[in-house]
């Protein structure tokens, strides 16, 4: 028995299955999601009144871009400083290619590491931390991240002024 196999339609076909699963966002989506990025406890009443839509719309909207994962979760943006935190540091780090993955779960457990991500460019994994001070952020990183088996290199950049 023999198959034939048209490309033509297979391209199709996942071309379809593709189209079907990707979010198609227009430019009151955009302008939802960038209200939200302002304000996300904005009410929906208000999106609304500036679209002029009904509320039923903007919530449907979001829902929708919730279920699709455009967004992922609603956040708070917090001033460090205000929380005592007086050294903001975006720190590089470089690990022994061995220790990569275990490194950044490491890095993600330590309570003053905000966020932790893998990196290309000049380093492996890119971390930003708060710290009280520059003797705490120095105690952080000898202590705590220079102690993570394989780390090779730590470069940290301290943030003067965060613009947005």
């Amino acid at each position: 028995m023999y198959f034939l196999f048209d490309n033509r339609k297979s391209i199709n076909k996942v071309r379809d299955l593709l189209s079907d699963k990707m979010t198609k966002i227009d430019e009151k989506d955009k302008k939802i999601l960038e209200m939200l990025r302002k304000d996300s406890r904005k009410p929906y009443t208000e999106i609304a009144e500036e679209l002029d839509v009904s509320e039923a719309t903007v919530r449907k909207r979001i829902e929708s871009l919730k279920e699709n994962n455009v967004i992922e979760r609603f956040t708070v943006d917090l001033d460090p400083s205000n929380l005592g935190y007086g050294t903001v540091t975006l720190l590089g780090l470089d690990v022994e290619p061995e220790y990569f993955l275990k490194a950044i779960e490491h890095m993600a457990d330590i309570e003053e590491v905000r966020w932790v991500a893998k990196s290309t460019g000049d380093h492996m994994i890119m971390a930003e931390i708060w710290a009280e001070d520059g003797d705490h952020l120095s105690n952080i990183m000898s202590k705590k991240i220079g102690k993570i088996e394989g780390v090779r290199d730590l470069c940290p950049s301290i943030i003067l002024e965060k613009i947005r």
